[in-house]
């Protein structure tokens, strides 16, 4: 079959076209969306380009420092390395994750908080991977950085302590904020920052110590590596904190702690500031600061000595005859007793119709008793009868005048209240009635009473006082941009019935308990200048039956008891007023007593020197 050559061209010709002009079609969109991108779109797209050429940085604040009363810095900043990834240059986290360890030796639990920030943290933020760079570690990672395109070591301003475990317990820490923490803070205030406070004063003038956060516009290359600053804005360093601790009192009350379990609080009468504020064992809050290791934390948490509690604002203990003083104010006040008022102490005291006998500490007894002799012996007997009398309702509300069963309100977080026990109280917590022998043991800071050093020193303080009420507080003053303002000195007074000269023979009960015939005789050897007043006391921590001797070779020493002491000196003009827990120290008079002196010797007289070796005073007994 022949060609049809005429109409093979015209098909061919009209192909041609169709495809010359579906080629011309398609042009002429192309050069539309360009002319519309070009001419229409152009600021967008100049702005997207721009965006991943120039970075806007949040710049954490420098925290704020905090002193002593001295001047003695107790809370540093320190410049540190810290390996970051910035996610959006870094690619697959799980390969660079993978790759990183070997060389830095990442444990699996450094990547699982690895892990936890990044699911928190907003996207263009730097994560750390490990916030405490060691020079092995810089030294390291140098060497492979060009593998790791997004991971840099940045320098970060980090807290330090240089006073170590000292101050652990009363200042606090600051560490990584947690993903809960995430949640309820400002973005804003706290963009780039990756530190918080989590107790102390650190915790409490969080917002003080923080500062503001600044800016900086900063442009960068293709690898994401800084060319230049384009823009800043500083940022505002945090207010820099005083505190009423005195660094020389706090590292004599801790030496005198020897090692042992206990408390020591130091207050101002005056002013309410706290002196000194140890809880031994303490740790040091350095190793919380970048992240613990979980095994360095589960050994402080598990340890027997629990160096992480705050023996000071957090443990409750029975006060033991630490409260007579403020118990015989309160029979005064109600009318109970007066100076004058005696009794016959055989040993002991029993509840009419009930063979029950309450023993007094001394098993011969005081023969006759007055209050002065009472508080300067510590005679049971004495405030079993008194407190009978008086009623745990009565009691209970005398007692609270001076802080007992409820916060200080001291600038500290995580207070315990201790517990002052009522009718309702006992109703509402245990679902009993109360009974009238339980009375006794409460009377003398026993059974359901219990109370934390920080309210028995405040307490002191306010006898010391007069009855003018205290609120003790750390903050002495604050400088920067966000002043904090201390509290002003407190200027109530307890309602009390008595006379003002009340007060002046309860002084001198106390000191007689130091310079004359009572149990805490031993402390006044080589005193020069000055007077105390005090008072000891000794807690059970294991009952002991009816008929049954207390013999401490049978116990687990854990099981002794408790020793405290509580004083104020000079006697005429109160400069300071201190409470001392041992635990299980067996005698307030042997055990602590000898640390209030040496308080009060360094605060009054400027002396720096350890007590005489003391030994119990022969009337000293069971205090």
């Amino acid at each position: 079959m022949l060609k049809d050559q005429q109409q093979e061209t015209v098909l061919f010709r009209n192909r041609a076209a169709f495809a010359g002009g579906f080629v011309l079609f398609a042009f002429g969109i192309l050069l539309m969306r360009y002319g519309w991108l070009q001419l229409m779109q152009h600021e967008t797209y100049a702005t997207l380009s721009e965006n991943n050429r120039i970075h806007l940085e949040a710049i954490s604040p420098p925290r704020g420092f905090i002193y002593d009363r001295n001047g003695v810095l107790l809370a540093d900043n320190r410049p540190v390395f810290a390996l970051v990834v910035n996610r959006q240059q870094a690619g697959n986290l799980d390969e660079v994750i993978e790759r990183l360890t070997p060389v830095l030796s990442l444990s699996p639990e450094e990547i699982s908080r690895f892990r936890n920030r990044l699911r928190v943290a907003r996207r263009y933020e730097p994560v750390p991977i490990r916030t405490r760079l060691s020079e092995e570690d810089l030294a390291s990672f140098s060497e492979v950085r060009y593998q790791f395109p997004g991971v840099t070591a940045e320098v970060e301003i980090s807290r330090y302590y240089p006073q170590g475990e000292l101050f652990a317990h009363v200042l606090g820490y600051v560490s990584r904020i947690s993903e809960e923490e995430q949640k309820t803070l400002d973005p804003t205030a706290y963009a780039g920052t990756h530190l918080i406070g989590k107790l102390g004063i650190e915790k409490f003038y969080e917002s003080a110590l923080h500062g503001k956060v600044g800016y900086q516009h900063v442009e960068t290359n293709a690898y994401g590596r800084q060319i230049r600053v384009l823009k800043r804005t500083p940022p505002q360093r945090g207010t820099d904190l005083t505190l009423h601790l005195d660094i020389k009192l706090q590292q004599i009350a801790h030496e005198q702690l020897a090692g042992r379990r206990g408390a020591v609080v130091a207050i101002d009468p005056a002013t309410g500031g706290v002196l000194a504020f140890v809880s031994n064992p303490g740790f040091d809050p350095n190793l919380f600061v970048g992240g613990i290791p979980g095994p360095l934390y589960r050994g402080l948490r598990d340890h027997e000595d629990r160096p992480l509690y705050n023996r000071a604002l957090q443990g409750i203990y029975p006060p033991g005859s630490t409260i007579k003083p403020f118990a015989g104010l309160g029979g005064i006040h109600y009318g109970l007793v007066d100076w004058d008022y005696k009794i016959s102490d055989p040993g002991y005291f029993m509840l009419p119709g009930v063979n029950h006998r309450f023993r007094d500490w001394k098993k011969q007894g005081h023969g006759i008793v007055d209050l002065y002799r009472a508080i300067e012996i510590s005679c049971d007997t004495y405030f079993y009868q008194m407190s009978d009398r008086m009623g745990v309702d009565r009691f209970h509300d005398w007692m609270k005048e001076f802080g007992f069963g409820e916060k200080t309100g001291i600038d500290l977080v995580n207070e315990k209240t201790g517990t002052l026990p009522s009718v309702a109280w006992k109703r509402k917590r245990l679902r009993a009635p109360w009974y009238r022998g339980e009375m006794m043991s409460v009377g003398i800071g026993q059974g359901y009473f219990t109370a934390t050093p920080l309210q028995v020193a405040l307490a002191t303080a306010i006898v010391a006082n007069n009855g003018l009420k205290v609120k003790p507080q750390l903050l002495r003053s604050s400088h920067g941009p966000n002043p904090v303002q201390p509290e002003p000195a407190a200027k109530e007074h307890i309602a009390f019935n008595g006379q003002p000269e009340d007060w002046d023979r309860m002084h001198e009960a106390m000191r007689r308990v130091v310079h004359g015939a009572g149990t805490a005789g031993g402390i006044r050897r080589g005193l020069v200048g000055y007077d105390i007043a005090g008072k000891t006391g000794t807690a059970q921590v294991k009952s002991i039956k009816q008929n049954e001797k207390y013999d401490e070779s049978r116990l687990d020493p854990r099981h002794w008891d408790h020793a405290w002491f509580m004083g104020f000196a000079p006697v005429m003009n109160p400069k300071i007023a201190v409470a001392v827990l041992i635990e299980n120290g067996r005698h307030g008079s042997t055990a602590a007593a000898p640390i209030a002196r040496a308080l009060f010797d360094y605060e009054i007289n400027g002396i720096v020197a350890p007590p005489p070796a003391l030994t119990e005073p022969a009337s000293g007994g069971g205090e």
